[in-house]
């Protein structure tokens, strides 16, 4: 069984900063990558960045420049540092881990969502 646990969300103003946490754990073999998903109301969940293993990552462009994806790997965590933050980041954040719980067989595994609202 695996859980991931979000932490760091909550209100901010525009052009303010917040960083997000994400920790793996239960029977975890390897994991291959990490990532950050957000669902705004009435949209669909979209990836928001993604870190491999080796240290990769991936952004959707209106997050660029702005969040900064890392890892722990050691401690099988995942952050998002948020900056310069906008409305338009409003949104249930969700953590993302996509892992092996034996030498062949992996899944996909979520987290509970962690609120981000960005308004003055």
């Amino acid at each position: 069984q695996v859980q991931l646990v979000e932490s760091g969300g909550g209100l901010v103003q525009p052009g303010g900063s917040l960083r997000l946490s994400c920790a793996a754990s239960g029977t975890i073999f390897h994991i291959v990558a990490m990532g950050w998903y957000r669902q705004a109301p009435g949209k669909q969940r979209e990836l928001v960045a993604t870190i491999t293993a080796g240290g990769s990552t991936n952004y959707i462009d209106s997050a660029k420049g702005r969040f900064t994806i890392s890892r722990d790997n050691a401690n099988n965590m995942v952050f998002l540092q948020m900056s310069t933050m906008k409305p338009e980041d409003t949104a249930v954040y969700y953590c993302n881990a996509r892992l092996y719980t034996t030498f062949n067989q992996w899944a996909d595994y979520w987290g509970q969502g962690t609120q981000v609202t960005v308004s003055s």
